[in-house]
């Protein structure tokens, strides 16, 4: 049997990396994946860039997401393509704060950063990509038009489907593929104040996967972002605190 940790959307919460860091020296799953969003938002940018290359050094796949965009090259439009009327002044901050936090030798690490990447495990490939298949934007939100949702499925052959960026974890089976979302290892939305990542088991035929979580200093975390004062930070702090969207 074969087990794959993915984590996704860390998005600058060292406190809730380290957390997860410490299960999976637990479970040692023999392959480990992170989906992208690595820096934007959080308190501790550079701590969590080192903390995921030395899971990449141990033989991590790590690919890009849409925020790592912004925070490298301040690429707005690509990042954040949905946002037609303007990007708010709290995203830029944010990212400008991140990109000089970060400082120029991890700006090129995150540039160099793949888009999505493949794993095979025995007969079955895995795709890890930070929305869906050639897209670190359009993901598989739960509301989603189940022919866009085919539409998304369809974009790869990979049987099982890696990523994050909903920032809700939910294991998704569609019979012909499943749909491992991550959720996020450091700033999720489901209302549940901890840590997500996802452990697939596989074994010939037989795959599964579930959804973890781990518990992290949700209050040091909000605190920080709270005493960081950039704007919007009032509401990031809250929504690390509480789980649940605040803006």
């Amino acid at each position: 049997m074969t087990r794959v940790a993915v984590l996704s959307d860390v998005h600058g919460n060292a406190a809730a990396l380290a957390a997860v860091r410490a299960d999976l020296k637990k479970i040692r799953p023999d392959a480990i994946l992170v989906a992208g969003d690595l820096v934007l938002n959080g308190p501790e940018p550079s701590a969590t860039v080192d903390a995921i290359r030395e899971l990449e050094a141990d033989g991590a796949i790590v690919v890009q997401g849409n925020t790592d965009v912004a925070v490298a090259d301040f690429d707005y439009a690509a990042a954040f393509p949905w946002l037609t009327e303007g990007v708010p002044d709290s995203f830029r901050a944010a990212s400008e704060w991140a990109h000089e936090a970060i400082g120029d030798e991890r700006l090129d690490w995150l540039r160099r950063l793949p888009a999505e990447r493949r794993l095979r495990v025995e007969d079955t490939m895995l795709i890890v990509t930070h929305a869906s298949p050639g897209s670190q934007t359009n993901g598989f939100d739960q509301d989603l038009d189940p022919s866009v949702t085919i539409e998304r499925l369809s974009r790869t052959d990979a049987r099982l489907i890696c990523c994050g960026h909903t920032h809700v974890p939910e294991v998704r089976d569609f019979g012909w593929k499943q749909v491992i979302n991550a959720g996020s290892a450091g700033y999720v939305f489901d209302g549940t104040p901890s840590a997500s990542w996802a452990l697939i088991e596989i074994d010939g035929e037989s795959i599964s996967a579930e959804i973890r979580r781990t518990e992290f200093d949700t209050l040091t975390v909000s605190n920080a972002l709270s005493a960081r004062g950039l704007p919007g930070d009032i509401y990031r702090a809250a929504t690390v605190r509480t789980g649940k969207l605040v803006r």
